[in-house]
């Protein structure tokens, strides 16, 4: 509060004082009661002008300091209910200094600060996009396939005629908490890796692989998985509690009838794989078969993705109660894989759709070429399978 008299005012009451004038008369004649008379004279009693104005000013550093004091330690208390983690969103950031304004009071300004949050982006108001019906499709395609990120999500969405940015697109896949949670396996050392050469027309290259699970007694099945690795179709998921060698040929003869032959098969040294059905079924008809090195699964990488989308995706999704049920689920599964689901190596397309654009647009000239240089690359793999040992 301001004060009625200056510190020269003040000592200069005190010195007419001194110099004989009754305190009765300074009251009256300054307004003033005697309290606040003797009052001054308790402070100011044997100063001169000069010392007054050294007390004024360490009085105005000391309270300044005091406040300094409180708001540093205002600011501590502050900080610490912001936590020890990065503010990282700016959603994040506006929440927290609205509750650092609620708690403690403090000003917008300084909560922004210590925010390191700009005032104009907390004030902010986000606009009405209209995106509600963009939101609840998005949800309704995310609880269908509970494995699809917003990328795979988002082709859909633009199958559909909703054109959205893919920026915007994940802000609202995070806003409506759809993202899909990884389940990790643990780090395994690799080797050496060479890129795989990819097909370039459908029927070149064929992959096989197995994959097992269980019904939910316990018992165990297993699923064939053959994949074209030009169109990344999966021609078929033969699911049984028993695959043998003679089994698997069978299925290849069948596939071969409604397909037509492939160029090459590759598989790993199973024994199914290895079987003297499969090394007659070569023979019989002139299906080159490469084995992939032991121990390297990456050699078979097309049937091994596959494998990992039908384990992610339908046989971790599903528990089966026995080998009919299993049979309908997966193969269902394998149809909407080919027909619907988005691959990304296929930029967006079902497997099924770039078969036929595979198909649609490849001259017959091409073909005859691309036969002649298989047939060379099938010949230099041969050579190298007989020199490093593997099954031909």
């Amino acid at each position: 509060m301001k004060r009625r008299f200056s510190d020269e005012q003040i000592i200069g009451m005190i010195k007419e004082y001194e110099a004989g004038v009754k305190a009765q008369e300074l009251c009256r004649k300054y307004g003033i009661s005697d309290a606040t008379f003797y009052k001054y004279k308790a402070r100011f009693g044997g100063m001169n002008v000069s010392d007054a104005k050294k007390l004024r000013a360490l009085e105005d550093e000391n309270n300044r300091l005091k406040r300094m004091l409180a708001d540093t330690m205002l600011d501590n208390a502050a900080l610490k209910d912001l936590g020890d983690k990065k503010l990282l969103t700016p959603d994040v950031k506006r929440r927290a200094v609205s509750d650092v304004m609620d708690r403690h009071g403090l000003s917008e300004r300084r909560a922004c600060e210590l925010a390191g949050l700009h005032r104009s982006v907390f004030q902010y108001e986000m606009q009405d996009q209209g995106d509600d019906a963009l939101r609840k499709r998005l949800r309704e395609l995310a609880n269908e396939r509970r494995r699809f990120g917003y990328r795979r999500l988002g082709i859909l969405l633009a199958r559909e005629g909703f054109e959205v940015n893919h920026k915007k697109l994940f802000r609202l896949y995070r806003e409506e908490g759809l993202a899909v949670r990884r389940r990790r396996s643990r780090k395994r050392a690799l080797g050496t890796c060479r890129p795989i050469l990819v097909p370039e027309r459908a029927n070149q290259r064929w992959s096989l692989e197995f994959v097992s699970d269980a019904f939910a007694d316990g018992q165990r099945f297993r699923v064939l998985c053959i994949v074209d690795d030009c169109t990344r179709e999966a021609l078929a998921t033969v699911v049984d509690r028993s695959l043998s060698g003679s089994r698997m040929t069978r299925e290849l003869d069948e596939l071969i009838r409604r397909r037509g032959q492939p160029d090459m098969i590759v598989s790993d040294n199973g024994t199914e794989m290895t079987s003297h059905a499969v090394l007659r079924w070569c023979q019989d008809t002139g299906v080159g078969w490469h084995y992939i090195a032991p121990g390297k699964p990456m050699q078979n990488a097309f049937v091994e993705s596959f494998n990992g989308r039908l384990r992610d995706e339908c046989l971790n999704e599903h528990i089966f109660g026995n080998l009919a049920e299993a049979r309908k689920i997966i193969e269902t599964w394998r149809i909407d894989y080919n027909t619907e689901r988005p691959h990304t190596s296929l930029g967006g397309l079902a497997p099924a759709v770039c078969a036929s654009l595979n198909r649609a647009t490849r001259p017959a000239s091409l073909e005859l070429r691309k036969g002649s240089a298989q047939q060379a690359l099938t010949a230099t793999q041969s050579t190298e399978r007989n020199k490093n040992g593997f099954y031909t």
